[in-house]
C-alpha cells in the first residue's frame, strides 16, 4: 500500500468512527420472523434449500442481559451463518427489550413458557423435527434447565457455550457473598426491587468492567489499527453489541442473586423455584459444554462442572477452547475451535 493509499484509508477509518456510519454497515444474516410476541420472537434464518441437510433444527438461545445478535455479530463472526452453510437449520428466540413493565419476570417465565414454546414451534416448522439447543453464557444455563424440567419436549441435544455451572468458580462470588452476609442480602435485592430490575446502562457498565484491560487498550488499539479496516470492523461489531445490551428483570435478578450467587444452587445440580425443584440430573439428551481460557466473566471451572452435575444426560463432552466470554462464541478462533466442535458433536447426533 503506498503511503498515499495508507494516509486516505487512516483518514477515512478515523472519520468513519468518530462522525460516520462507521467502518462497515451492519449486515445481518437473512431471516424471517415466524413470530412475534413480547420476549419470544422467533426467527428462522434462511437457507438456499428450506430443507437442509439435516432434519433437525437448531434453536439458538441468548442469554439475558445481552442482545440476541450475539449469535450474528458480523459476516465472519456469525455462528448463525455458519450454520446455514454446513446445512443446518438455525433459528432465534430473541426476548427483546426488558422494562419495568417486566419486572416480575423470573426464571419460570424461560424455562417452563418461553423456551419451550419456542422449542415446539420450531419443530412443528420442520415437521415434527428434533431440536437441538444452542445456548450462549446463561442461555445455556436456561437450556439445560428447560431440557430438565420439560422431558416431554422435541429436544435432541443442549451446547452451552461458556454457560456458568457453578457460582463457587464464578469471579468475586465469595466476597458477594461475604458482604451480603452482614446485610443478610437484603441491601442489593432492596434495590433491585425498587428499581424493577437492573437498568441497561448497568449491564452494559458491568460487561466493560469485566473487559477493562480492552477498554483501557482502546485509544492505542484504534491508533495502532487505523489503516488496518478488517480489525476496525471487528472491533466496532463488539462495541455494537455492548451498546445494546438490555437489563435484567427485577425478580429474574433476585433469584440469580439469592439461589446463584449465595446459595449456588446450578452448582448443586439443581434450581429451587417457589412451586417445583429442577434437577440437572434430569437432562436425558447429549450435552457439550465449552468453556474459555480466557473468561473471566464464566470462568472455566464453572463451565467444567457439568460434568459433575449432568448425571443423567447420556453423554457430557466438555471442550476447552481459547478465547474471552464473547470470543469463544463468535471470536476470530471460533471457526476452528468452538464452531468445529459443534459441528462435529451435531454430526454424531445426525
Amino acid at each position: 500500500m503506498s503511503i498515499t493509499d495508507t494516509v486516505t484509508t487512516a483518514a477515512r477509518n478515523a472519520w468513519a468512527l468518530s462522525f460516520g456510519a462507521g467502518i462497515e454497515p451492519v449486515d445481518p444474516a437473512p431471516s424471517t420472523v415466524l413470530w412475534d410476541e413480547p420476549h419470544r420472537l422467533l426467527r428462522r434464518y434462511d437457507t438456499e434449500f428450506q430443507s437442509a441437510a439435516s432434519d433437525s433444527a437448531v434453536l439458538l438461545v441468548p442469554p439475558l442481559a445481552a442482545p440476541a445478535t450475539c449469535f450474528d455479530l458480523r459476516r465472519d463472526q456469525s455462528l448463525a451463518r455458519y450454520l446455514v452453510e454446513t446445512g443446518r437449520a438455525p433459528y432465534l428466540v430473541d426476548y427483546g427489550d426488558i422494562t419495568f413493565a417486566d419486572r416480575r419476570m423470573g426464571f419460570e417465565d424461560w424455562i417452563t413458557d418461553i423456551l419451550p414454546e419456542a422449542i415446539l414451534r420450531v419443530s412443528a416448522d420442520r415437521g415434527g423435527a428434533p431440536v437441538d439447543l444452542i445456548g450462549w453464557s446463561v442461555g445455556g444455563m436456561f437450556s439445560l434447565l428447560t431440557a430438565a424440567a420439560n422431558p416431554e419436549l422435541p429436544i435432541r441435544s443442549v451446547t452451552g457455550v461458556g454457560p456458568p455451572l457453578d457460582y463457587d468458580k464464578m469471579l468475586g462470588i465469595p466476597q458477594l457473598r461475604a458482604v451480603a452476609g452482614l446485610t443478610g442480602g437484603w441491601g442489593a435485592t432492596a434495590v433491585v426491587r425498587a428499581a424493577g430490575g437492573i437498568p441497561a446502562p448497568l449491564t452494559k457498565l458491568a460487561y466493560r468492567l469485566a473487559a477493562y484491560d480492552r477498554e483501557l487498550a482502546r485509544p492505542r488499539f484504534i491508533a495502532g489499527n487505523i489503516t488496518n479496516t478488517e480489525t476496525l470492523a471487528k472491533m466496532e461489531s463488539i462495541d455494537r453489541f455492548q451498546a445494546a445490551m438490555p437489563g435484567y428483570p427485577g425478580r429474574f435478578y433476585n433469584q440469580l442473586w439469592g439461589r446463584m450467587m449465595l446459595a449456588n444452587d446450578i452448582g448443586n445440580g439443581r434450581l429451587e423455584l417457589r412451586d417445583r425443584t429442577v434437577e440437572l440430573a434430569d437432562v436425558r439428551v447429549p450435552v457439550l459444554l465449552i468453556g474459555g481460557k480466557s473468561d473471566v466473566i464464566t470462568p472455566h471451572a464453572a463451565v467444567e462442572a457439568g460434568l459433575r452435575t449432568l448425571t443423567g444426560a447420556p453423554s457430557v463432552t466438555y471442550e476447552l477452547v481459547p478465547g474471552s466470554h464473547l470470543g469463544i462464541l463468535t471470536g476470530p478462533q471460533a471457526r476452528e475451535t468452538t464452531w468445529a466442535h459443534l459441528d462435529k458433536f451435531l454430526a454424531e447426533r445426525d
